[in-house]
């Protein structure tokens, strides 16, 4: 493959991303020493100037990688979006084709689903969901693929109860609700996905059983959460947002070069070693 080839994560705010470090470590371990992968600082307002002067560059660019809160706003700038994508109205994952298109897809969905999947969950019979935002519908739209059963919410305002139920129907899942003051409950499930801020779900470390199922901890600084600390030390299998963030990165990787597999462990281990560093 000649010329330069180009990959980068768009959203704001950027700084903090662990994106670079773990697709130029792909890179890296690829050999494919022409391609390299930034980070862009884009709100909403700029993002149609943004893809406009790629079109001008031409050729070089690969793909894109977004984050907040650019997820929804990609979506009519697009020529194609995946049924993955659509369902949970948000794209993550930006391709440009050789003819010029722009193609978006959500591998924060399958990403979720390979993470389990690593650590021997397969299916599951319920489930909970904690919190009511993006990453939660991502997590119900993996929970469709994973949990047999009843998938309980427990969210703030009726609001976002009405929207995780509305999504449970169109992705075919069972979706029960409940309120945020109940969301210790979710803790007995066999697998509970916590979507929430940092220190949002801290109170709940308390309320962890003698024999926790699995938690799966969205986020990955700071980390271990207090909720995960307490899970993993009752015995729980603890999964946290680096085991997302590298597993739908390895998808972005081969959507972007057409090379596959991804090296997961070599990702996994730049982005622990980034983490590491802080």
């Amino acid at each position: 493959m000649t010329g330069t080839r180009r990959a980068a994560v768009l959203g704001s705010p950027i700084a903090h991303s662990l994106s670079p470090v773990l697709h130029n470590a792909a890179y890296a371990a690829l050999g494919l020493d022409n391609w390299s992968y930034g980070r862009h600082q884009v709100d909403e307002a700029g993002l149609p100037g943004f893809l406009a002067a790629l079109d001008v560059e031409g050729e070089g660019w690969a793909g894109l990688s977004l984050t907040m809160p650019l997820k929804r706003a990609v979506i009519p700038l697009l020529d194609e979006v995946s049924a993955t994508a659509l369902a949970v109205d948000a794209v993550n994952t930006v391709v440009f084709t050789e003819d010029g298109r722009r193609t978006g897809d959500n591998t924060d969905i399958p990403g979720l689903v390979a993470a389990l999947a690593e650590r021997g969950i397969d299916k599951v019979e319920t489930a909970a969901v904690l919190g009511a935002g993006a990453t939660a519908s991502s997590a119900l739209a993996a929970l469709a693929r994973v949990c047999t059963g009843e998938v309980t919410a427990y969210v703030r305002t009726p609001e976002r109860a009405a929207q995780m139920r509305d999504l449970g129907d169109r992705l075919g899942v069972a979706v029960r609700t409940a309120p945020w003051e109940r969301a210790v409950e979710a803790l007995a499930a066999p697998l509970t996905i916590s979507t929430t801020p940092a220190g949002a779900n801290d109170d709940l470390a308390s309320g962890v059983p003698a024999r926790p199922g699995a938690l799966f901890d969205v986020l990955y600084h700071p980390w271990p959460t207090k909720l995960a600390a307490a899970c993993a030390e009752r015995g729980g299998t603890v999964l946290g947002g680096l085991d997302l963030l590298v597993h739908q990165a390895v998808l972005q990787c081969e959507r972007f070069t057409g090379v596959a597999p991804a090296p997961l462990a070599a990702m996994r281990a730049a982005g622990e070693a980034a983490l590491a560093g802080n």
